[in-house]
């Protein structure tokens, strides 16, 4: 029976971290699931994939391997396992199996040795689905907006990825988008798992989301607010034409119904109007403010 070495088949170095031990079986076994790759040899590489990360990722199995490893044995070469090996580590000792009973559901003959049929039973217990991966995807608010489809770069268990990802329209901060399949991989022919987005809108230069609501400040001019006036006021969807009644004032707030984020209840547009006041830079516009003031004669803005 050949000696398995299992950091060479993780791709690991002896003194790896159980998080780079963690990783490195994701990344291969993503790899080699029978799901997704049908290269010959891909199953065989997967189930080796599954045995190393069943005795690397476990602290005792580890502890026990690390004591046999450290007789000078590498991969290839003839083992037999200490006489005592079972009585010591709860193994069930070497087993020869029968002349073709395949078993090819199970662990190697080598890992029978050392840790028992039962170990490799319970570890072997049929397919198993990966678990999901959580991550977050910032957007912008006009994406959040509009939806379709976007190419996003991301950093997961997986390492640097890029990923076409539909977008709903009118998506909101802390929603979720599930990837079927993008978690992690299954066991012994398991489904993976899913990727679970939880969707973040970047701030705006113009737009402030509240809830459902899009909010807006839209400058006026002191006449506009006087007398009243149409305006065109940016949406997300385009400009639209909004009635600013008579004596208004600036901070007032104006509704635009359903000009917020779609959906099947949409959202309005929240529209703060701002007062501007042109300069007076020459004598004519100067002059204009000195009449201005005349016939308001008694006006006290700070009463």
């Amino acid at each position: 029976m050949e000696f398995k070495d299992y950091y060479d088949i993780l791709g690991v170095k002896p003194a790896a971290t159980e998080a780079e031990i963690k990783t490195a079986y994701r990344k291969l076994a993503r790899k080699y699931h029978p799901d997704k790759n049908k290269e010959a040899g891909a199953e065989e590489k997967f189930k080796a994939i599954n045995e190393a990360n069943e005795v690397l990722g476990d602290k005792e199995k580890r502890a026990a391997y690390d004591q046999l490893r450290a007789g000078g044995y590498r991969g290839g070469d003839q083992f037999r396992p200490p006489p005592d090996w079972a009585q010591q580590h709860g193994g069930g000792g070497f087993h020869f199996r029968d002349m073709g009973d395949d078993d090819v559901g199970g662990f190697s003959d080598f890992f029978e040795s050392l840790f028992g049929r039962e170990a490799g039973a319970r570890a072997q217990r049929g397919p198993m689905r990966g678990r999901d991966v959580r991550a977050g995807v910032t957007i912008d608010l006009h994406t959040a907006y509009t939806g379709g489809k976007q190419r996003l770069a991301m950093r997961d268990t997986h390492g640097d990825r890029t990923l076409e990802v539909n977008i709903p329209a009118g998506i909101l901060p802390g929603r979720v988008i599930r990837l079927s399949g993008q978690g992690e991989p299954g066991v012994q022919g398991g489904r993976p798992g899913d990727l679970l987005l939880e969707v973040q809108v970047r701030d705006d230069s113009r737009f402030r989301l509240e809830g459902k609501d899009v909010l807006v400040e839209v400058p006026v001019a002191p006449w506009e607010a006087a007398l009243g006036a149409k305006v065109a006021v940016p949406t997300l969807g385009g400009h639209v034409e909004l009635r600013i009644p008579a004596g208004s004032r600036s901070g007032r707030k104006l509704r635009l119904k359903g000009r917020g984020m779609p959906g099947s209840a949409p959202g309005d547009q929240i529209v703060s109007l701002s007062i501007r006041t042109p300069p007076a830079e020459d004598e004519k516009s100067r002059a204009a403010y000195a009449a201005f003031e005349k016939a308001f004669e008694g006006f006290d803005p700070r009463a």
